[in-house]
């Protein structure tokens, strides 16, 4: 385990990294930073699930900004999905402290978590490469969508994401353009980790354990990011993004699958 002066500049510089790795296969570094943050940094649970979400609170503006200076703000669509992710995330925040201390059970909620998102990416071909003659179902009614993006928000809220990498690849699945919903998934993300954020910090004045965030940890998670999502971004173009997906895909299947054998062994 790392000694505590050297863990905000190895966080800082393992979340560039990571981030510039994940941006160009179209998920936030925060799904792959957990699992770092438990076996490197040895962030105490639950506290890593707040750390994280700091990670996400940080990181994410500058894209946001960005969207902003292109006229895309998310629109309609950001509004029902932070709709249904903040009544879940706070709901994630109170299943993570009360139901789920234990690290070994975390560890199977790191692998139930991973090993989807895994193997979405191993299997899926990017938005970019969908042809635009091809048909698609039918968009997600607003009801419905407010009910899934409440589940994805629990989701978030226990494991630790905002929960924009799970929203996404099913709603331009439905036939949304990927220019709408990135911008609408990352807004989300952004509202739900502010909202576990706090939610954490609350609980932590009940005294349950090592509850709160990592302040020092999880901001310097977020500016390495914040580089490294810029300078993922400027590479996407120069990478082939299938490829890039399926080895991102195959990496996080085998944590996930490590986390499961940890937790269920």
């Amino acid at each position: 385990m790392l000694g505590p002066e050297w863990t905000p500049l190895v966080a800082l510089v393992a979340a560039a990294a990571i981030a510039a790795i994940a941006t160009p296969a179209g998920i936030s570094g925060a799904v792959l930073l957990l699992p770092f943050q438990v076996s490197v940094l040895g962030t105490p649970s639950p506290a890593v699930t707040p750390t994280n979400l700091l990670y996400n609170v940080v990181a994410t503006p500058g894209a946001l900004y960005r969207y902003w200076r292109q006229g895309q703000s998310g629109g309609r669509l950001a509004l029902v999905l932070a709709g249904g992710t903040l009544p879940g995330v706070v709901l994630g925040s109170v299943i993570r402290v009360l139901l789920l201390p234990s690290a070994r059970v975390f560890d199977v909620v790191v692998g139930a978590v991973l090993v989807p998102v895994g193997s979405w990416l191993a299997v899926t071909r990017p938005p970019s490469a969908v042809k635009p003659s091809e048909p698609g179902p039918a968009a997600i009614p607003a009801p419905l969508l407010v009910l899934l993006a409440c589940v994805v928000g629990c989701v978030g809220g226990i494991y630790g994401i905002g929960g924009g990498s799970i929203l996404a690849p099913v709603l331009i699945a439905s036939g949304r353009p990927p220019a709408e919903v990135a911008p609408a998934a990352l807004a989300s993300t952004f509202l739900t980790s502010v909202a576990g954020v706090v939610t954490f910090t609350i609980l932590a004045v009940g005294g349950h354990g090592s509850v709160a965030p990592n302040w020092p940890t999880g901001i310097a998670l977020g500016v390495g990011g914040l580089a490294g999502a810029y300078a993922g971004a400027r590479m996407q173009a120069r990478l082939p993004d299938a490829f890039i997906r399926r080895l991102i895909g195959v990496l996080v299947v085998a944590i996930g699958v490590r986390y499961l054998w940890a937790g269920l062994g």
